[in-house]
């Protein structure tokens, strides 16, 4: 049977009865929001006001110069962190020394606490290692590779030479939407070299997948490997700092240029839950995001009194970016003496500054003048009322050709993270 036709009066009715539901659910429906990454209006931010943190500091000596074990941490760098589910923070650090603490006199004679192994030899330097704090603060169990009478790092050297240091982490769903939990790692793979590179070419970013609760390593996954690039000096890692907005992870990485006195940085984004997938990675080259690393272009280019260091962190202070680093670009002794910050209302930037300085403490050691400052991290799980919570590394380097081995080795202070509060002010014109 064939259907009667519908009259126009009707038919007119409907129709703007339909309009009318349209235009009502328009109005009801909150306008979408901005994606993080788009420029909003924001206040420039720069370090301003800053004190010493003994307490976490102290938390690491205290750790560090307990010889109840003799394959623990007793001193890193690197100093990254993220807090787990259960309330546990997971410290991932650099070169570890694992070996025993001695009370002073040290071999060259000064009143400061000095390391070897347990039997006296030289001291256990592996690439890396993990620390596990308790919900109170109290570092209490390092982990690493291999057996306890032969530790190796957690993370275990790739084969064919070179070596992992363990970059940002942060905890996400293993895939996207599900309920299980894991920690992704970010990971630079280096590998031996010479001259400029005495500490090591840079090879690639990879991820590694741990556990939850057990911190067990499930995965290792290449995401951006850059042995493609023939001029070492250009290839990019990332993973210095990561940044979570919305559902998007913001992941910044550097370049390493030789004879530089800057780096540039860059940046990726990847949605949360596919930090391991490498087909998710999109990477920033000036006016899109694409899937091939080789097309990525400074967000921050080094060059004059601008640049970062090879190790850089990134906090949100309200809708502004805050990118703190080594002032590397300052000349003189800054890059290795005085932090400094840059601000942005977009992680694609532009970024603005440098802005501010922070010149913190360093240990004093039989040569205190090339005892030197690196790697500032933030760590804003542990912001409170005194501010952000930032780590900064000491070591020394002395002069051309001197060993740095016997005085590091000598006195424990020099290759431990020490903390700071900072607070961040409107920042100048």
């Amino acid at each position: 049977m064939r259907t009667p036709p519908i009259p126009r009066t009707t038919l007119a009715v409907a129709l703007l009865a339909l309009l009318v539901l349209t235009v009502t659910a328009a109005l009801l429906v909150p306008a979408p929001a901005r994606a993080p990454e788009e420029p909003a209006a924001c206040q420039g931010r720069a370090p301003a006001h800053w004190s010493t943190d003994p307490a976490t500091t102290k938390a690491f000596a205290h750790y560090g110069d307990d010889d109840s074990r003799t394959d623990d941490w007793t001193g890193g760098d690197g100093t990254h962190s993220v807090r787990l589910p259960d309330g546990r923070t997971l410290w991932l650090f650099s070169d570890t020394f694992l070996d025993v603490v001695h009370p002073p006199p040290n071999p060259q004679g000064a009143p400061t606490r000095w390391r070897t192994t347990g039997t006296g030899g030289t001291p256990f330097l592996r690439h890396n290692s993990l620390v596990v704090m308790t919900p109170e603060g109290r570092p209490e169990r390092t982990l690493t590779g291999r057996t306890p009478a032969a530790p190796g790092p957690f993370f275990p050297d790739p084969p064919g030479g070179g070596w992992r240091w363990p970059v940002h982490a942060t905890v996400e769903p293993r895939a996207p939407g599900a309920a299980e939990q894991v920690v992704r790692v970010l990971l630079w793979n280096r590998v031996p070299g010479t001259g400029p590179w005495v500490f090591g070419v840079p090879h690639g970013t990879e991820v590694a997948t741990l556990s939850l609760p057990d911190l067990r390593l499930r995965s290792l996954t290449p995401v951006a490997d850059q042995g493609a690039v023939a001029d070492p000096g250009r290839r990019v890692l990332y993973g210095t700092a990561l940044v979570r907005a919305g559902d998007v992870d913001y992941v910044f990485g550097g370049d390493d240029p030789p004879g530089s006195p800057a780096d540039s940085a860059y940046l990726a984004r990847v949605p949360v839950g596919r930090l391991a997938d490498r087909a998710a990675w999109r990477f920033w080259d000036g006016a899109r995001w694409r899937p091939d690393a080789a097309g990525a272009v400074p967000v921050l280019r080094g060059g004059g009194r601008r640049g970062v260091g090879s190790a850089f962190t990134v906090v949100r202070d309200g809708r502004t970016w805050v990118l703190l680093t080594m002032d590397t670009a300052g000349g003189g002794t800054a890059g290795l003496r005085t932090i400094t910050g840059y601000w942005a209302c977009s992680p694609r930037g532009p970024w603005h500054g440098p802005v501010g300085r922070i010149t913190p403490p360093r240990p004093t050691g039989p040569d205190p003048d090339h005892v030197v400052v690196y790697n500032p991290q933030a760590h804003p799980e542990f912001t409170d009322g005194a501010g952000l919570l930032l780590s900064y590394d000491v070591n020394w380097l002395g002069p051309p050709g001197a060993a740095a081995d016997p005085v590091v080795n000598g006195d424990v202070e020099l290759y431990r993270p020490r903390f700071l509060r900072v607070r961040l002010a409107p920042a100048g014109p």
